[in-house]
């Protein structure tokens, strides 16, 4: 018998990988050009609405409520369904809000769509936090980790790019459609996307896991491990408490503060 740790060892990194890092990482990019898009255009809403300070910085504060609120929430629902829905729910949320933030009538609503658009962003770490753990176990892992944080960079540079350009001229209505176009790209390519193999075997769904498995390995021109694969499921899923068991709570607290 084998377990999925020794089936990604075996299987090695290859030419699925690298397609799921791209989109994966791309996700970086969508994510960055909704994020720093406030950065772009509260300029120009403040004197659209003709907003005090503490309104312009409201905005920013909201959008990372609905990351901080959300990321929790999305993160027990992906333990609990799977991670490839969620990250294609937030992926569909993030871009479904952001275009109506482009046409908000009035401040409160701009405000309450970019809270909301912040809530379907954060599930996108679902997807890169999976894609790590795969890349972790091949040897060319610190690479391939360290080469992820130029999507970020990229996202950041590609959106303040695009507002010197459309600012001027169609304005920041249309800045914020077209910084929704990745994620919507991104949801087209989403049928190569596999569901987490952790996740299948946690749930006692041996057969999916080795489905995928099989996959990936069939991909990237390798053979599986001999034998069968065993792993017994999890009882448990997902427990925010268990972040605040004494096990983990120096961990847990180490992790907020570096955040």
């Amino acid at each position: 018998t084998f377990t999925v740790e020794e089936a990604v060892e075996t299987i090695g990194f290859g030419r699925l990988h690298i397609v799921l890092f791209l989109i994966m990482g791309s996700t970086g990019v969508a994510e960055a050009m909704e994020i720093m898009l406030i950065a772009v255009v509260s300029p120009l809403i403040r004197c659209e609405w003709q907003l005090q300070d503490w309104q312009v910085a409201l905005v920013t504060t909201m959008v990372f409520f609905g990351y901080m609120v959300f990321s929790i929430v999305l993160g027990l629902l992906a333990d609990r369904y799977g991670r490839w829905k969620i990250l294609l729910l937030s992926f569909l949320w993030a871009a479904y809000f952001s275009l109506l933030t482009s046409f908000a009538p009035s401040y409160i609503w701009f405000v309450f769509l970019r809270a909301m658009v912040g809530g379907g962003v954060s599930g996108h770490a679902q997807g890169r936090e999976e894609n790590k753990q795969i890349i972790a176990m091949c040897s060319c892992s610190n690479s391939f980790l360290s080469l992820g944080k130029v999507f970020w960079l990229a996202g950041s540079l590609l959106i303040i790019g695009l507002a010197s350009v459309v600012n001027p001229t169609i304005g920041w209505r249309w800045l914020i459609r077209i910084a929704s176009i990745p994620s919507i790209l991104l949801i087209l390519v989403f049928k190569f996307i596999p569901e987490s193999a952790r996740y299948n075997v946690s749930t006692g769904n041996t057969g999916a896991a080795l489905a995928t498995l099989q996959r990936i390995a069939r991909i990237n021109g390798v053979a599986m491990p001999e034998g069968q694969l065993s792993e017994p499921a999890k009882e448990r899923r997902g427990r925010f408490k268990d972040l605040i068991d004494p096990k983990y709570l120096r961990t847990t607290l180490q992790i907020w503060i570096i955040w």
